[in-house]
Parts: structure tokens; C-alpha cells; sequence
């Protein structure tokens, strides 16, 4: 078996046997590519199924004088997965990177926005151009419904089901979830349709799709974080934010307010709960208000 071939169909595997994203498939793939280079740059000539865990280290101490411990904890954890697709069809009977171990890193907990800031951001579209209206209900959309980005620029006129009060989203791995709308993002959607969608000339097969660009198409996830960076420049906001910033403070909110850690679960998408418990870094002072106020000996 050649690496090509092995990568070929690992990637396959990806698609079908385990329903994942064009994204993570390429990610998964590039993993096992960088070992694939090193062995060449190296001359060393060696298949996947003959290559040992003494040739995956030294490609692994390479690697970490360029990588971050995250990095490389996960290309570390890409090549896992790709030895043990070999194992499950009986190329190989043992993983090379078992005995490999991760680098100790901390968790990193997400940056967000306060929702003072939200405010400013959305006050700061200049609502006197066409793409204004869009971008309002855009940058409402992303955070009072915690979505991907890649999530909003796939949302269809289809997916909206205002009267029930829900959105149909399309996650991961094409896994599809119904979020709540609130009344007032419903109203932006609303406006950016009737006043500057319907007059637009929308190219054949984006019929359907919700925010278009200036052409007609789909917008890109490029697009989506130069619009967001502009605003923050416009505002002098000083944090490095991004599209998911906004599905970050929508749950840290919901959170500080009271709402059930697995309700946000479900609302975010996340498979597993423990994704979810990394909110959980709200502010010291409105843990100890929860405690004050329920607690039977306070």
C-alpha cells in the first residue's frame, strides 16, 4: 500500500464511514501529508503499514521546533486517528503513536464580547448602503442564534421557520439542528429580505441561499471576517475577535443568565457535553451570586 493510496482512502473513510466535513477530511489529510513530506525530505522509504513509532518521533521532535505545543498536539492526535483506520482494516495490527504522547497543554477558553460591545459593533453598520441591512441581520443571526460561520453562509430561505420560532441549521458534518430565533433577529432577516434581497439579480442556483453578496452567490467565510474585523477597527475595539466570538458570547450569556448547560448543548450543535463545559469560565462574582441566592444556608 502506498501513502497516496492510504490517504486516499482514509479520506473516503472520513466521508462516508464517519459523516465528516470537506474541512476536517482536508485537515486529517494534511496531517498525514506532513509526515509524508518529512519521510521524502529525509529519504527515507517506507510504507504505511512497515513504518514504526521510532521514525513517527523523530518526525514528531521536527515538527515541534515549528509548532505551538497545540499544533503539534494536533497533528499528533490527526496521525492517531489515521494508524488507527489501518488497524480497523487489518493493515496494520498496532498503532505507532501509542506509546507517542501529547503535549500538556491548557485549556484555552475562547475570547469574548460583552454585550456592550455586540451593541457597539451592531450600531456601527452603516445602515445607508444595501449590504448594511445584511449585514445587521448577518452579524444578529451569528450571535442570537450561536452559529458556525460556516453555519449563517449556509442558511437557506428554506431553513426559516418564523412562525414556529426556529431556524433549521446545517452543522458538521451536515448534522442538522433546529435553534431558536428571537422575534427582533426575525425582524432584521425580515427587513434585509424585503428591502435589498428582493431587488437583487441572484445567480442560478442560489435561489435559495439567505445573505448573498453584491454578485448574487453565496458569501464567503473570508467575507464574513472582514466585515466583522472593519467594525472592530471602526468601533477601536482592542480584542481579536472573529465570527465565532459571537457564537462564544451567545453561550457564555445564555450561561450567566441561568440557562441549562445542556440546552446550550443542544443549541450549539456539540456532540458532547464536556465541548460544551468549557463556557462554565463565567465570572467568579455571578458564581457566587448563584450561590447567595439559592444556596439553603446562605
Amino acid at each position: 500500500m502506498t501513502w497516496n493510496q492510504a490517504i486516499k482512502d482514509y479520506k473516503l473513510y472520513l466521508k462516508i464511514e464517519r459523516g465528516l466535513s470537506n474541512n476536517s477530511i482536508v485537515n486529517y489529510g494534511l496531517d498525514v501529508e506532513k509526515l509524508v513530506n518529512y519521510l521524502d525530505n529525509n529519504n527515507i522509504i517506507i510504507s504505511p503499514i512497515q513504518i514504526e513509532s521510532e521514525t513517527i518521533q523523530g518526525f514528531i521532535y521536527q515538527s515541534a521546533k515549528s509548532v505551538n505545543a497545540r499544533s503539534q498536539s494536533r497533528l499528533i492526535s490527526g496521525l492517531r486517528g489515521f494508524f488507527n483506520y489501518l488497524i480497523f482494516e487489518d493493515y496494520r495490527t498496532t498503532n505507532p503513536l501509542e506509546l507517542i504522547e501529547s503535549p500538556k497543554i491548557g485549556r484555552k477558553l475562547p475570547n469574548t464580547l460583552s454585550e456592550d460591545e455586540i451593541n457597539q459593533l451592531i450600531a456601527a453598520i452603516d445602515l445607508s448602503k444595501p449590504e448594511g441591512e445584511r449585514n445587521r441581520a448577518m452579524l444578529e443571526t451569528l450571535y442570537s442564534c450561536g452559529l458556525r460561520v460556516s453555519e449563517l453562509t449556509g442558511l437557506k430561505l428554506s431553513d426559516l421557520f418564523f412562525d414556529e420560532g426556529f431556524i433549521k441549521v446545517t452543522g458538521k458534518g451536515d448534522k442538522q439542528r433546529f435553534v431558536p430565533i428571537v422575534p427582533s433577529t426575525q425582524k432584521y432577516i425580515t427587513i434585509y429580505r424585503k428591502e435589498v434581497r428582493s431587488h437583487q439579480k441572484i445567480q442560478p442556483s442560489f435561489e435559495d441561499t439567505l445573505f448573498l453578496n453584491r454578485r448574487g452567490k453565496q458569501l464567503t467565510r473570508a467575507m464574513i471576517f472582514t466585515i466583522i474585523k472593519r467594525l472592530t477597527e471602526k468601533i477601536g475595539l482592542k480584542k481579536s475577535i472573529s465570527p465565532h466570538t459571537f457564537r462564544h458570547s451567545f453561550a457564555t450569556h445564555l450561561l450567566e443568565n441561568g440557562a441549562d448547560l445542556r440546552a446550550i448543548q443542544q443549541m450549539l450543535g456539540h456532540e458532547s457535553i464536556t465541548t460544551t463545559e468549557i463556557y462554565m469560565h463565567i465570572e467568579k462574582g455571578h458564581l457566587q451570586d448563584i450561590v447567595e441566592t439559592f444556596h439553603p444556608r446562605k
